[in-house]
C-alpha cells in the first residue's frame, strides 16, 4: 500500500501540469505491462477478466487496455458482466423494495450462463451476449459475439475473479485487479483509508449521472462496503496484475466539487462522523480546476 501526504499533495500542486503528466504515466505503465502480457498470450489465454470494487475504475482499466491490443492489430472486445444480471423475481423485487435484497451478491449473476460463454469463447465459438435494462430489472435479448483466434475478449465487474462465476477458467483467463491503493496522510498523522478515494468517485458521479444526493450514496455505501469485503476482497489475490488506479491529483480536482454538499451533509445526515474524514483532508489541499483534466483520463469517468 503507498502512502503521500497532504503536504507533499500541495507542493505537488504548485506545478498541476506535470503532477497530472505524473499520475497519468505511473497509471499507464501499470495498463501498459499487463496489456503486454495480455498481447503475448492472446491465443492460449483469449479472455480477460477485470476486478475491483466500486469506484476502482474498471471501466476505464478495461477501455484503456482494450485500445493498446488494437494499436497492436489484437481485435479486442470489452463486455460489461452487468449484461449477465438475472431478471429479478416478484419475491427478489419485493426484498428490494423492504431493502432486504443482496444487490452485491454474485447469485444476481446468471453463473451458469457466465461459464457457459466463458468456455465458449475460450475455444473461439459464437455467444449470445444478453444486456440488462436496469429500469425493468430484467434480462433482454442483446447482441451476438464471436472471436476469431487470437482476438481478445475483455469482461469486467466486480465478481470478475470470484470462481463462484468464473468457474475453472485459470487455463485461458488472465486475471487484473484494479483499485486505489494509495493512502493520504493529513497533517496530524490521520490516515484516510482508499475506499474514501473511491467514495468521492462515486459522490460525484452519483451526483452528476445517477441523481443521487450525498445523503443517498452515503447509504449506499454502506451495503457496497460490506459486498466488497464479502464478495471481492478474499480473490484480488487471483490477479495476475494489481493495478493502483489513484491520481495524485484526483483529491485536489474533487476538492471544490465535493466540499459545498459535504459541509450541507454534516448538518443533515446522522452518521455523517463515518465519512467526516473526507471533508478534514479535504480541506488541507489545495484545488486543482477540472478543466485541466486530460480528457483520457480515469478521473474523466466520474467527473465526466
Amino acid at each position: 500500500m503507498n502512502c503521500i501526504s497532504t503536504k507533499q499533495l500541495n507542493d505537488m500542486s504548485a506545478d498541476p501540469e506535470r503532477m497530472i503528466l505524473s499520475g497519468e504515466n505511473t497509471y499507464a505503465d501499470g495498463i501498459s505491462a499487463a496489456a503486454e502480457q495480455i498481447f503475448r498470450q492472446r491465443e492460449e489465454r483469449p479472455v480477460v477478466l477485470i476486478s475491483g470494487p466500486s469506484g476502482s475504475g474498471k471501466t476505464t482499466s478495461a477501455s484503456r487496455i482494450a485500445r493498446i491490443l488494437k494499436d497492436n492489430g489484437c481485435g479486442a472486445h470489452s463486455i460489461s458482466m452487468d449484461n449477465y444480471f438475472k431478471t429479478l423475481t416478484k419475491e427478489e423485487l419485493e426484498l428490494s423494495e423492504r431493502g432486504e435484497f443482496d444487490f452485491e451478491s454474485p447469485m444476481r449473476l446468471d453463473t451458469d450462463l457466465f461459464k457457459e460463454h466463458l468456455e465458449k469463447l475460450s475455444r473461439c465459438e459464437a455467444i449470445d451476449i444478453p444486456t440488462f435494462d436496469f429500469a425493468s430489472q430484467q434480462s433482454k435479448k442483446g447482441m451476438t459475439l464471436k472471436i476469431k483466434r487470437g482476438d481478445i475478449v475483455i469482461l469486467e465487474g466486480i465478481h470478475a475473479l470470484n470462481p463462484i462465476v468464473t468457474g475453472d477458467s485459470d487455463s485461458y483467463t488472465n486475471c487484473v485487479y484494479v483499485s486505489v491503493r494509495t493512502r493520504i496522510e493529513s497533517e496530524s498523522g490521520e490516515l484516510l483509508h482508499p475506499s474514501k478515494i473511491r467514495l468521492m468517485r462515486r459522490l460525484i458521479r452519483d451526483k452528476l449521472y445517477r441523481g443521487r444526493d450525498m445523503n443517498e450514496t452515503f447509504d449506499f455505501f454502506r451495503s457496497v462496503e460490506k459486498g466488497e469485503n464479502k464478495y471481492i476482497m478474499p480473490f484480488k489475490g487471483r490477479a495476475d496484475f494489481d493495478i493502483d488506479t489513484f491520481m495524485p491529483y484526483e483529491p485536489l480536482v474533487y476538492r471544490d466539487i465535493l466540499l459545498p454538499g459535504l459541509e450541507k451533509a454534516s448538518h443533515e445526515y446522522a452518521d455523517y462522523e463515518r465519512y467526516s474524514d473526507i471533508e478534514r483532508f479535504l480541506k488541507e489541499l489545495n484545488s486543482i480546476d477540472r478543466k485541466v483534466v486530460p480528457e483520457y483520463s480515469l478521473v474523466r469517468e466520474f467527473i465526466g
